[in-house]
């Protein structure tokens, strides 16, 4: 009877062994369950929210041995430099750090492996200035206060290139550093005499400030604007559509100055990244009903080059669908 017994303890003993290092059944039998993390940006912005869609998603369609999830971090640079280190296995991020950081240019201290899985929203930006400003070009900006951003942000990645183009750098102005919210307010006190403002159209902070004060679009020049298309992969031309806030008469031919997309590190799972890929694409509608920019996850947008290179797996996946470019 003893020995009976020993053998039963024994035996459920290890059986609780197997089921533990199967993440206990879900129909992944055989595979040990893994956790996979996302990093986004703070709690308040797309990214944050982006990312929270992305993870929730992926965790209720997926192969049942992952568990997916969103980190707040600071941004894409943050992002960028979690992957390379191993303590992200994804991120948002914008295309023109990213494109940065594969290239290790503007103040990157090396070039990072980043791998794209797949291109999201464009990030339509612009600067304004109120109503009664002299300011009409952007080389106006000169000897100006102008709000570039959150300071650490990153938007002189996109921004810098821009401004050089139109003839202007960050030295031939003063440069403020606030949040989009925070930038309405100093238009409107007089503190600083334009902003950069963008993001998914509509945006929060443009509409703020065409609600509360007569406000200007400045216009970007065509030739400058051409040259950096040209020069840029992440720069292509974007148009607001008139109306889309008060007072806007005529549409405005601007630019996205970097679209929001999906990355990894070059050394990722090309399994891991072929079966992210596959369950965002298959269940893309469910993104878009937790954020907008899951209406841009479609065979047109979501392989478009932004300067940085696609996963294997992400190819792979793309491959097989028949969307890749050149098939």
């Amino acid at each position: 009877m003893r020995g009976t017994l020993k053998a039963f303890w024994t035996m459920t003993a290890a059986l609780l062994l197997i089921l533990a290092g199967c993440g206990g059944g879900g129909g992944d039998e055989g595979q040990q369950r893994r956790f996979v993390s996302i990093g986004s940006a703070p709690p308040g912005g797309a990214f944050f929210v982006v990312g929270s869609a992305i993870g929730e998603v992926l965790n209720a369609n997926g192969p049942g041995n992952w568990e997916v999830n969103n980190e707040a971090t600071s941004g894409s640079q943050e992002n960028i430099r979690r992957l390379d280190a191993g303590d992200l296995d994804l991120a948002i991020s914008n295309a023109a750090i990213t494109y940065s950081a594969v290239n290790g240019s503007r103040d990157w201290d090396k070039e990072y492996p980043m791998r794209s899985l797949m291109t999201l929203a464009p990030n339509v930006a612009l600067f304004i200035t109120t109503g009664g400003s002299e300011i009409r070009t952007i080389q106006d900006l000169k000897g100006k206060r102008v709000v570039v951003g959150p300071s650490s942000a990153g938007f002189e990645h996109f921004l810098a290139p821009l401004l050089e183009v139109h003839g202007v750098t960050y030295d031939d102005f003063t440069p403020l550093y606030s949040s989009q919210a925070g930038a309405v307010d100093m238009l409107a006190d007089g503190s600083a005499a334009a902003a950069f403002l963008g993001g998914a159209v509509p945006t929060a902070s443009i509409t703020q400030a065409s609600s509360s004060m007569e406000i200007y679009f400045i216009p970007f020049d065509e030739e400058a604007k051409q040259q950096a298309v040209d020069r840029y992969p992440f720069f292509n031309p974007a148009s607001i559509p008139a109306g889309t806030y008060r007072g806007q008469e005529e549409a405005y031919d601007g630019l996205n100055v970097g679209s929001m997309h999906v990355i990894t590190s070059a050394s990722a799972d090309e399994e891991l990244i072929y079966q992210i890929t596959k369950t965002l694409y298959e269940h893309r509608q469910e993104v878009t009903e937790k954020h907008p920019a899951g209406k841009a996850i479609n065979p047109d947008n979501v392989v478009r080059n932004v300067g940085t290179p696609f996963h294997p797996g992400a190819v792979r996946y793309y491959q097989e669908i028949g969307i890749w470019p050149g098939q």
